[in-house]
């Protein structure tokens, strides 16, 4: 799989040269200083493409640039993680979108497109999404998606900063997927009327 095709953005296979265009996205908001998620700075790019690209190769990660299909400009990048086959399951995460293009379209298109994949093509009964506790835009985002919230799995990872994070879990089982996807469908037709 290469792209996700939608509307108004592509979501492109990771690559190794895309290290320059990651960075000058996260530079809109200096996104690196965000202490909620981890986003590539000019001194971390490589090692985040690294870790990308290797769980790639292990079959567990599937990670993309978000590209604008206007332009071709790379305005962020997010991923499948956690990807269990056997279990029909999977993660969205690692999302993270240059600041001029947060509550816009952007991520309502590019978190439809991947629900789509994950529930239509790769037949998952789960699709699930992490977010830390501090981080109340990213988990109002999940909600409006559709997703519900699960619960607070304490001490789930260690930052940068090493700080012991609490995580915020949601989840989209395959019950509730025509739902969401209708409502997901709904808004990104407002949106093209803006």
């Amino acid at each position: 799989m290469d792209t996700l095709d939608g509307q108004r953005i592509t979501l492109r296979a990771l690559q190794p040269s895309d290290a320059d265009a990651l960075v000058n996205a996260a530079r809109d908001g200096e996104l690196w200083n965000l202490t909620v998620t981890v986003v590539p700075s000019p001194t971390t790019v490589d090692s985040y493409l690294k870790k990308a690209l290797d769980g790639r190769e292990a079959g567990t990660v599937l990670p993309f640039v978000i590209v604008l299909k206007e332009t071709g400009e790379v305005i962020g990048s997010t991923r499948f993680w956690k990807i269990d086959r056997l279990n029909r399951k999977l993660e969205i995460g690692s999302s993270w979108i240059s600041a001029r293009w947060q509550k816009t379209f952007v991520n309502t298109e590019a978190k439809y497109l991947m629900l789509r994949y994950a529930f239509c093509v790769l037949d998952c009964v789960r699709v699930q999404f992490t977010t830390d506790e501090n981080n109340q835009k990213s988990r109002n985002a999940i909600l409006r998606l559709g997703a519900q919230q699960e619960g607070i799995v304490r001490h789930e990872r260690i930052m940068p900063d090493g700080r012991k994070r609490n995580s915020v879990r949601f989840s989209i089982i395959d019950e509730e997927w025509p739902l969401v996807r209708e409502n997901l469908e709904k808004k990104l037709t407002e949106y093209s009327l803006r």
